[in-house]
């Protein structure tokens, strides 16, 4: 079957700024992004029905015959069996959202083609950027499970590492752990391929340590966390989640957080994520075009890809930061920091392309990875695109 992974609009905007550089389906929650649950649990290669500036990099494979997934979806096995059951021209949908379909064609707008089921179960659906945290603790759960299943984990050989719930504890080939604490009793803890935990690192479950990850000396993980593929963190993390390629080497807290790829927070960066008053925290909301309560009483970061803040930068509770900003300087920067940003608490600029080019271009050849034209004509749509945010361009 030809599985196509598809952004709802309303969705993708309400996931903005992460979605702005990909499809909703590549977010990562748990330790895999939507996309490769999707391909594990079908063994099957997936495609994209995303926006138009991004399809060159995610395209879209269409056939006859097609299955259309809500990229937004997290899969379990009661979906996967209810998805297997739908005949052609049929729709599983739950409180108006089209969860998947099985057509030539899908047309959001208009089901009437379809024959729709109501799905009575609860799914994750990943619909706020608060979710993703929110999810991650069940995700890293459901991604343990189907990841090592029938397989054995390597060993640890270090002496002085302390482990409780070792069964818990599952660890790629590869991966390197020196004199560290893994409690695993309240949640799995994944270490990913080539990974390394170094001296002092105290990490509790759930938490997922993915591909050439390190997590640095005297890091403290609280648990519900996932570091994404070659990122880097020290300090304290409490139930956050960092997509990959970014760093947060140093001390500084972050808690119920979302940091997007090629991101790096300097040295005593905190995030606050907790309010004074403990009322429910609000954060902008691109899909509403103001802030919007999220209803939760922890929320902390949400950063965009290519964005960067400097040492000892301050983050208040729910504060939203777009693509390819720069944040420094002392003080509490405002609470929405749209994409192309430069500055902090004092006042801001614009990070002109030519200079955010630059910058990225630098950030991935220290990972030898390329700036391609592709990714600039990304990056420079997504410029375009946020301008109306960037209100000090106006006066």
């Amino acid at each position: 079957m030809n599985i196509i992974l598809f952004d709802d609009p309303t969705i993708r905007k309400s996931l903005l700024p992460l979605t702005y550089t990909r499809p909703v389906s590549e977010i990562r929650v748990g330790i895999l992004t939507i996309t490769e649950k999707w391909q594990k649990r079908f063994d099957n290669p997936v495609s994209y029905r995303t926006e138009d500036y991004l399809s060159a990099k995610y395209p879209e494979v269409t056939e006859e015959k097609n299955l259309f997934i809500n990229g937004a979806l997290c899969p379990d096995g009661k979906l996967i069996a209810a998805i297997n059951k739908l005949g052609d021209n049929e729709a599983l949908i739950k409180n108006r959202t089209t969860l998947a379909a099985k057509c030539s064609e899908l047309n959001l707008a208009d089901l009437s083609s379809l024959k729709t089921t109501e799905y009575e179960i609860e799914v994750a659906l990943i619909n706020q950027p608060w979710k993703i945290f929110k999810q991650n603790a069940a995700q890293i759960q459901e991604d343990f499970t189907l990841i090592t299943k029938g397989r054995s984990s390597a060993t640890i050989t270090d002496l002085h590492t302390v482990t409780y719930g070792k069964e818990n504890i599952f660890i790629e080939e590869g991966a390197s752990i020196r004199s560290a604490i893994i409690n695993a009793e309240n949640g799995p803890v994944y270490i990913g391929k080539n990974s390394h935990i170094h001296e002092g690192a105290i990490i509790k479950g759930s938490f997922a340590l993915c591909e050439g990850a390190h997590v640095n000396m005297g890091a403290k993980i609280k648990g519900d966390s996932t570091i994404g593929p070659f990122s880097k963190v020290g300090g304290e993390v409490s139930n956050s989640v960092i997509f990959g390629y970014s760093n947060k080497g140093h001390d500084g807290f972050i808690g119920n957080t979302v940091i997007g790829q090629w991101c790096n927070l300097g040295a005593d960066t905190n995030t606050s994520n907790l309010k004074n008053n403990y009322d429910t925290v609000k954060l902008w909301s691109y899909e509403k075009g103001g802030f919007k309560d999220s209803g939760e009483q922890f929320c902390g970061l949400i950063m965009g890809d290519h964005s960067k803040c400097g040492i000892n930068t301050m983050f208040n509770t729910g504060t939203v930061v777009g693509v390819s900003s720069n944040i420094f300087g002392s003080g509490f920067p405002r609470n929405f920091i749209p994409s192309f940003a430069w500055g902090g608490a004092a006042g801001f600029t614009t990070f002109q392309k030519p200079k955010a080019d630059e910058v990225a271009e630098r950030v991935m050849a220290r990972r030898n990875i390329d700036y391609t034209e592709q990714e600039k004509e990304i990056m420079h749509h997504i410029f375009e695109l946020s301008a109306d945010y960037r209100i000090w361009d106006k006066k």
